[in-house]
């Protein structure tokens, strides 16, 4: 009966590649760097691999002027990691704007995107690199 008072669902976006899908990020969604946000990133090159078993990466971050260039990690429970070209999920820890680049953002890897966006919702989760033992955040 009030079928009508109801938003229509939003078509979703399919991307041919990782890089048309970060540009779609990067032009217009908004990607603020919040706690517990996830943010679309790039990787651009394998790195070392850290003493505890982490796995680092050089990604980009969606941000409206194109990026902004960190080195990041999948945490050392990850039993699978993404490779270059791949379009990630950062998930931020800490936000201190107060430090210097590139020692104001910590966080890691989360998952692995596919090249699909449904707006209002987000990105189609493809793999994810969060260890079972991390708990999600509850909110009440």
């Amino acid at each position: 009966m009030f079928g009508w008072l109801r938003r229509k669902p939003a078509e979703p976006l399919t991307f041919e590649d990782a890089s048309a899908a970060f540009a779609y990020a990067c032009d217009h969604l908004e990607n603020r760097l919040l706690i517990e946000a996830v943010i679309p990133a790039l990787v651009e090159e394998q790195g070392r691999t850290g003493g505890e078993g982490e796995h680092y990466f050089r990604i980009r971050l969606a941000n409206r002027a194109g990026g902004r260039e960190i080195w990041a990690c999948t945490l050392k429970e990850a039993v699978r990691f993404p490779e270059v070209g791949d379009l990630v999920g950062f998930r931020v820890v800490r936000v201190d704007p107060e430090l210097p680049d590139p020692f104001d953002l910590l966080g890691f890897i989360a998952y692995r995107f596919e090249p699909f966006y449904v707006p209002g919702k987000g990105w189609r989760i493809g793999e994810n690199f969060t260890p079972k033992n991390i708990k999600p955040v509850l909110r009440w």
